[in-house]
């Protein structure tokens, strides 16, 4: 009979990590470990459910006794086995970190609890997968020096927290970078966070778009589909949407907003949004749309990142950048053979995995 455990694991970031939200030093990360009580020799199937505060509609006090509580649903329904599918139903609506920790845990499971997920290149360890170098905020020195490590680390696209310094010095920073790379040389995006007022969103973006960028995500706050809506049909630079797309679970919900609104691309974070086969939702509503896509983790650790990098090996993403770059945030992560190289994360799949 299949059982499912949990075991909890604070993670201390290597620095404040702020957005125009605030400043982030731990970040909390629950594992389920999904094994056969009658056969302790086969490894565990293990799925990650962090939830951001702020952002996760199931992060709160009372998580922990949600984790319990769908450890006991789960061993008391005496299953021999348990499909990936079967998650949404299991954990309920409101949940998204806990349908994307317990498919991931299934789909460890059926592959024989070896990270293994699915069967593509990237998972195969055959083929990396390009992904933009993260520039958190911070104050303009913190900023200048990340965006010199990740420019020598070989990285073409970056990706610039903004929002959280005066308007004038983020300016400024960009200008630097554009000094030194063209747009031919390096693709510059930038993330919001909804740190704009609807009023000032399109002046500000007026400024942003002479440094040729390819992307800002989420320039105002979310729920204002109409103030979005405008910003997106009269912006200069391409607009993402990411939180906005949080809570949206059915396709009538997903294809009203993307009627409504208009973005040029959906940045897609499972952990955010309901796991492996709601982003895979969400990949068919972009491309039904002619809407661009990426791929982003939310600051899983290595088991959460292993899991949405081999759901992204999945599609055929070419050289398009995608959001992947978190491993290296926490002093204490889970170990794991996943490497970053010339700004491509790579897996191999015959390498050591830590347990959590």
């Amino acid at each position: 009979m299949l059982q499912l455990s949990a075991s909890r694991r604070d993670l201390r970031f290597n620095f404040p990590a702020r957005t125009s939200r605030g400043a982030l030093a731990v970040h909390t990360a629950w594992y389920l470990h999904l094994h056969d009580a009658a056969d302790p020799a086969r490894q565990a199937g293990l799925g990650e459910a962090a939830p951001l505060a702020g952002l996760s509609p199931d992060h709160g006090p009372g998580f922990a006794a949600e984790v319990a509580a769908l450890c006991a649903r789960f061993n008391a329904a005496g299953y021999a086995e348990f499909d990936a599918a079967g998650a949404p139903a299991l954990v309920g609506p409101g949940r998204p970190s806990l349908v994307f920790a317990l498919e991931t845990a299934a789909l460890d499971w059926a592959g024989g609890g070896r990270r293994q997920l699915y069967a593509n290149a990237f998972a195969a360890g055959q083929a990396g997968l390009p992904i933009n170098g993260l520039v958190w905020m911070g104050d303009a020195a913190f900023m200048r020096q990340q965006i010199e490590e990740k420019l020598a680390a070989g990285y073409r696209c970056l990706k610039l927290k903004i929002g959280g310094l005066d308007f004038a010095t983020e300016l400024e920073i960009l200008a630097e970078i554009r000094a030194v790379a063209g747009p031919d040389q390096l693709v510059l995006r930038v993330d919001a966070n909804g740190a704009f007022a609807p009023a000032e969103a399109l002046a500000k973006l007026a400024q942003l778009a002479r440094f040729d960028l390819h992307s800002i995500e989420q320039p105002v706050a979310t729920g204002q589909w109409g103030a979005l809506a405008e910003v997106c049909r009269h912006s200069p630079v391409p607009v993402a949407l990411d939180e906005e797309l949080i809570g949206l679970e059915t396709p009538a919900q997903q294809a009203a907003l993307l009627a409504a609104v208009r973005p040029a691309y959906l940045v897609l974070k499972p952990t955010l949004l309901g796991g492996h086969a709601a982003t895979h939702r969400w990949v068919a509503q972009a491309e039904a749309h002619g809407l661009g896509w990426w791929m982003t983790s939310a600051l899983e650790s290595n088991i959460g990142l292993n899991a949405v990098a081999q759901l992204t090996g999945e599609f055929a993403v070419g050289t398009f950048a995608q959001g992947l770059g978190t491993g290296q945030l926490y002093h204490n992560n889970v170990g794991a053979p996943l490497r970053i190289a010339t700004g491509h994360l790579h897996y191999d799949p015959a390498g050591p995995w830590e347990t959590p």
